[in-house]
């Protein structure tokens, strides 16, 4: 193995603090991470990294190594990347939210590939929370407050948490003038919201859902069919709105918009692909049609 691959199989285990995290990173076998590991060791005649099955500690000469490992890299890195003459090149992993993604992400990624022929981007679009570190994430749309403190962020517009329901079910079921009237109503929601809704000036109302999907789209489909009322995000619904299919009920009554953030690991050591991205991003997103129109 080169003696570069080494040293960036051994910091990854500090990084991510286990063989199966360094493993997942670095997309190869937890054996292959541990026999690198140990030859690395019998190499220098020393212990880098005590090993128990709970955790791993690296020992003194571990940390001295692993300080001076992360310069080499960064380095190496650097110097490989001015001396392409294109000066993007290789694979950027980005992740955004289902709708978001396809609304927002996917035309960005289309014009960025334009610009650099020699850049490659996987897109993973999931409404389900993903770390950046243990999916080897470059860079992330999220939508909320961040959940990890050590990401960088930068926020680039805002939603809204938004009542909608078709003219159909109003029609029949009438329309509620007030969040309180909400439990004399047919709710429709996703899987993953709670019981509760938070309004304007803190107010909470108890909600009992008539029927819960596990999927945006559903939800929509259910919503547009007149089975009740639900609560998305403004993005979610706004083509609906424009078209007449949904109605936007108690805008008056909803909560603080909620950020929508670029994300990433580091600013400071980004590889230009990376960083190029992140500034392109930076750059078109707030341009785009308010979020929380």
């Amino acid at each position: 193995m080169d003696r570069f691959d080494e040293l960036e199989v051994f910091v990854a285990v500090i990084q991510q603090g286990s063989l199966a995290g360094a493993a997942r990173l670095l997309q190869r076998s937890p054996p292959v991470i541990t026999r690198t590991l140990n030859t690395l060791e019998a190499r220098l005649a020393t212990t880098l990294i005590e090993r128990t099955t709970r955790q791993l500690a690296p020992t003194e000469a571990g940390w001295q190594l692993f300080e001076q490992a992360q310069r080499l890299l960064s380095d190496y890195q650097r110097a490989v990347d001015s001396a392409h003459h294109s000066g993007l090149h290789g694979l950027l992993r980005v992740t955004a939210p289902v709708q978001f993604g396809r609304r927002h992400v996917m035309p960005l990624v289309n014009a960025f590939l334009q610009r650099h022929a020699e850049m490659q981007i996987e897109v993973v679009l999931s409404d389900s929370y993903q770390d950046l570190i243990e999916n080897a994430l470059d860079i992330a749309l999220r939508i909320g407050e961040l959940q990890d403190s050590s990401m960088v962020a930068r926020q680039v517009g805002s939603v809204r948490s938004t009542l909608v329901a078709s003219p159909e079910y109003l029609t029949r079921a009438g329309t509620p003038t007030h969040p309180a009237e909400l439990a004399q109503h047919a709710i429709v929601t996703s899987l993953r919201h709670t019981r509760e809704w938070r309004f304007a000036q803190d107010l909470r109302v108890r909600i009992a859902p008539r029927l819960r999907v596990n999927d945006v789209e559903s939800q929509l489909e259910a919503l547009r069919s007149g089975q009740g009322i639900g609560r998305l995000l403004s993005y979610q619904v706004i083509d609906d709105i424009h078209d007449g299919k949904l109605l936007h009920l108690l805008p008056e009554w909803e909560p603080a918009p909620l950020p929508v953030q670029l994300v990433t690991q580091r600013v400071k050591n980004m590889t230009p692909k990376v960083r190029q991205f992140w500034d392109f991003a930076l750059e078109k997103l707030p341009l785009l049609p308010c979020f929380a129109e």
